[in-house]
């Protein structure tokens, strides 16, 4: 029998809690011009998760501060004119590596983005970016890792073996020794007729010769079998994988988005999200998170930054 529902937010909780045994983390917050991600920095330095350089307007940020009663008091800001500006120097912060974490503020995702892969001036690594959203499922017995359903639209094979890499590499920061990795597709059979099912199978082997650690591999396997022991075997699924995942490796934007968006709305799920492959942790929250979710974020960044000892 599957394993039954637990308590809503306590995944999130044990990650919040994990980082009472860390510093806070150096973090530039890039244009935090609106209630809800000024909101997200203070409370994320009032929880001892980070410690927030404001990068924005400084007139902006203070008004927005004073109309909703968020005190600023003794946070570093530093006055940029405009949005693209403040993407620009929090960039340079991580470069001159004053600090270990980017957070997005109420500027766009591609704004922000197009300054960290820029080649001259950036913060890429050779490794391929990519978001992973870490959600806490209150039907799912962990914590439940999507990717990538933010940032590359169509991946290929190549790509898909550098999302796996983010993936395993944030799971182990986050305790987990050994990921459970389900690459997912709409059937549990290899077909030519069905591009991601023979990404999945391509995938297995490359895991088998070395050419990805640190995770087990399985697939293709569909989203009820990743995640469901039953109906795993009632199809005759036997595998270490299935029933079991901590990753779930999608084909496509459009195929994770959908999947993290219908967990939050129908299932209650919470879904903290990171950027990977850069030279630090993208924190990427959106309009619509909550606090707690916010906060997990923040966590996660924080854990990874520390365990990878990227703090100053």
């Amino acid at each position: 029998m599957d394993t039954p529902p637990t308590r809503r937010h306590e995944k999130y909780d044990a990650l919040i809690a994990h980082c009472r045994g860390f510093g806070p983390v150096p973090t530039a917050v890039a244009h935090p011009c609106d209630e809800a991600s000024l909101a997200a920095a203070v409370e994320a330095a009032q929880a001892g998760l980070i410690t927030p350089t404001l990068v924005g307007p400084a007139g902006r940020i203070r008004r927005v501060a004073a109309e909703h009663g968020i005190d600023i008091a003794g946070l570093t800001l530093i006055d940029v004119p405009h949005s693209h500006a403040a993407a620009e120097r929090a960039v340079a912060m991580v470069r001159a590596g004053e600090v270990a974490a980017l957070m997005k503020g109420s500027l766009h995702t591609d704004e922000l983005m197009e300054a960290v892969v820029r080649k001259d001036g950036g913060i890429r690594t050779e490794r391929r970016i990519s978001h992973v959203f870490i959600m806490d499922v209150p039907t799912y017995h962990k914590p439940l890792f999507i990717t990538d359903a933010a940032v590359n639209i169509q991946p290929t094979l190549d790509d898909k073996v550098d999302i796996v890499a983010n993936a395993i590499e944030l799971a182990q920061a986050l305790g987990i020794a050994t990921p459970k990795v389900a690459i997912l597709s709409a059937v549990e059979t290899v077909t030519s007729r069905i591009p991601s099912t023979i990404d999945a199978a391509a995938l297995c082997k490359m895991a088998e010769r070395g050419q990805i650690t640190g995770g087990i591999l399985d697939g293709p396997l569909g989203f009820d079998n990743a995640i469901s022991r039953e109906a795993a075997e009632a199809k005759g699924i036997v595998s270490p994988v299935a029933g079991d995942a901590d990753i779930l490796l999608v084909p496509d934007l459009e195929a994770g988005n959908m999947l993290a968006k219908e967990l939050t709305f129908l299932a209650d799920a919470d879904a903290a999200g990171l950027v990977m492959g850069a030279r630090v942790p993208i924190i990427l929250t959106s309009r619509a998170d909550n606090m707690r979710t916010r906060l997990a974020s923040c966590a996660v960044a924080a854990i990874y930054s520390h365990v990878r000892k990227l703090v100053p």
